[in-house]
């Protein structure tokens, strides 16, 4: 068994940030655990045709690390992973990281003050836990009859198998999500037909998409600030829509107007048209941005199946009319579990309990990172952080500060145990719950993967991101416990 410091969990921009922020304070003794084949988290493992960011280049990245070799606005998949591969090499995390190496199971062990941490490698013990799994990183697949039997493909896009070939195959797609229409446009292009499952239609909004100039890259790189302020204009423009997203859900009438606009540029059919246009207020579910997934809906080897994919034969799908369509492969673009996060199942507390019994389907967290009965435990962007108007990754940036100046109050009192209490957890639960009964997110008339399954919004940030900022630049010891170990207590592990 080996011991250490500290235990990152996932190697993606959440776990790689925190190793940059812990080399840059001198801090050596960690590890980075991620269960892929790589570093990357969501960017390394989805590899569909079409995957891309909807968030701007200049925003998604790292603000200490930016980019000025983006080759478009909205970066491609393959461009992220480069990036966040690049800065794994920059910053000397590759000696820190051990690849397919999956957690199974972490109980904290009080009386030695450490977790002790079950890996498909061999067990390994740490003294703080840093959990940074991704909300985007465990596929939802729906149980459907007969899928077992299915005798064709099956993938989903967050599972994609780049060696099968899809030219000339006739393929049933099951979602209408973000990765959806990314994918579909790329599929109609090779295969011979395509029938997409359609529950519930997406609002789309055009795509500002653009390649980057030779001049903008020449000019971010010969005087960086430029890039700066590029980053710092998409960034307050974005936070000018959380007005419409969380307390006026009317204002949101314009924006759907541009997307009704748009449908209707690209969809002559009015009864295709009507069944592709959402009946749920904009912003409820992410808005979408694409240019390619009208057009690739009305070509003539596209159809649209509109309602739930009910059953499946050995030779094909079954529409929700009754239909038997033969098919080579199906793909679920179905989207993630995101308020079921597995890891809740492998991570026990002081008395044993996991994290998912404690939350019973609702997860509750201090600042999204705290939990109240697991001590040296730290999530980034955990539970309510998400966003539908900005870039994560100025969330995640904000734990890792967080996260480090509690490493700095414990290192100057002398303390090795941090746990956040109850009250002030119990507190800032019921303060984010207040606003949410306002926000589109609940009001909008939509079933999204925001809600949890006893209809709470445990997963979107309901405020500006500059106030999450504020909230955690500084660790409030005030909110926590923190106490000292005897030594003696130690030396028995």
């Amino acid at each position: 068994m080996s011991d250490v410091g500290i235990a990152i969990v996932g190697a993606g921009f959440g776990g790689l940030g925190m190793g940059i922020k812990l080399k840059q304070a001198g801090i050596e003794d960690f590890v980075i655990l991620d269960r892929d084949s790589d570093v990357g988290g969501t960017w390394h493992a989805n590899t569909y045709p079409g995957c891309q960011c909807d968030v701007a280049s200049n925003l998604y990245s790292f603000s200490f690390a930016p980019n000025p070799d983006w080759s478009r606005t909205y970066a491609l998949q393959p461009e992220i992973w480069r990036y966040l591969r690049g800065i794994a090499e920059r910053y000397g995390l590759l000696p820190h990281v051990r690849l397919e190496t999956e957690v199974t199971d972490a109980r904290w062990d009080d009386e030695a003050n450490r977790w002790q941490i079950e890996t498909s490698q061999g067990p390994l013990t740490a003294e703080l836990m840093i959990a940074a799994p991704g909300g985007l990183s465990e596929p939802s697949v729906p149980a459907i009859p007969g899928l077992d039997e299915f005798e064709g493909k099956v993938l989903h896009t967050a599972r994609w198998d780049g060696d099968y070939d899809f030219t000339g195959k006739r393929v049933a797609v099951v979602g209408t999500g973000a990765s959806a229409i990314q994918a579909v446009p790329e599929l109609q292009e090779v295969a011979e037909h395509v029938t997409v499952f359609q529950r519930t239609p997406p609002w789309i909004m055009p795509h500002v998409d653009r390649p980057v100039t030779k001049l903008e890259s020449h000019l971010y790189r010969r005087f960086p600030v430029l890039q700066r302020l590029a980053r710092g204009r998409t960034y307050w423009l974005n936070e000018m829509r959380v007005p419409a997203f969380v307390y006026q859900p009317a204002l949101l009438k314009l924006v759907e107007k541009i997307a009704r606009r748009h449908i209707a540029r690209q969809v002559p059919d009015p009864a295709l048209r009507a069944k592709l246009t959402p009946d749920y207020r904009i912003g409820c579910k992410r808005i979408l941005p694409s240019n390619k997934w009208y057009p690739a809906l009305v070509a003539p080897n596209v159809d649209v199946a509109f309602g739930g994919l009910e059953e499946v034969r050995p030779s094909g799908v079954v529409t929700p009319e009754g239909e038997l369509r033969e098919v080579d492969a199906i793909v679920f673009a179905t989207g993630f579990r995101v308020t079921d996060l597995p890891i809740a199942d492998s991570i026990h507390g002081r008395d044993g309990t996991s994290l998912a019994d404690v939350w019973q389907g609702s997860p509750q967290m201090y600042r999204g990172s705290s939990i109240a009965g697991f001590p040296n435990l730290f999530f980034i962007a955990g539970y309510n952080t998400g966003l539908g108007h900005n870039s994560i990754v100025f969330m995640i940036e904000s734990h890792l500060n967080y996260v480090m100046d509690a490493l700095r109050r414990m290192d100057v009192t002398g303390t090795n145990r941090v746990e956040v209490r109850p009250d002030a957890q119990a507190a800032y639960n019921a303060r984010l719950q207040a606003r949410m009964p306002r926000t589109v997110w609940n009001t909008g008339g939509c079933a999204s993967w925001y809600i949890d399954r006893n209809g709470r919004n445990t997963t979107m940030w309901p405020d500006f991101t500059w106030r999450f900022w504020q909230e955690t630049r500084e660790f409030d010891a005030e909110r926590y416990e923190l106490t000292a170990v005897e030594p003696a207590v130690r030396a028995a592990a």
